[in-house]
């Protein structure tokens, strides 16, 4: 049963998933990293927003690949986290644009990356939800 577990969450459009957060666990990092190191002093909350993105994009996609009973709900907690994250984020990035001078990655409900962010959380807990046993 545990061996079954481990493999749903990674086979199939499960695969893709984790692909896909494996992309943004890398794009975010680079872009926090670089936005960090070279003119943090512009825009330091969204640079640290865009930072704490990555650390959940980078949680989620090892837990989802992993897929095991304890990494399955560390990845139900960080793909509501990302929820959480890029529906109040993007509210804010609307409504006190002043805050974000430059963008997160969670900005405008994820616009600069074709909206996928706000997508993805609902696709990861959809999927944690049918492979669930």
């Amino acid at each position: 049963m545990a061996d079954d577990l481990a493999t749903t969450t990674r086979s199939g459009p499960g695969r893709l998933l984790v692909a896909v957060y494996a992309i943004f666990a890398i794009a975010a990092t680079a872009r926090s990293g670089v936005q960090i190191a070279t003119r943090f002093e512009q825009a330091p909350l969204a640079y640290l927003l865009s930072a704490f993105a990555a650390l959940v994009y980078v949680l989620a996609t090892v837990c989802l690949a992993k897929g095991n009973a304890v990494s399955r709900r560390i990845a139900f907690a960080a793909c509501s986290v990302e929820l959480a994250g890029v529906l109040s984020i993007g509210a804010l990035s609307l409504l006190r644009p002043e805050w974000f001078p430059d963008a997160t990655v969670w900005s405008v409900f994820g616009q600069g990356y074709l909206f996928i962010p706000v997508v993805l959380p609902l696709l990861g807990l959809y999927w944690l939800r049918r492979t669930a046993r």
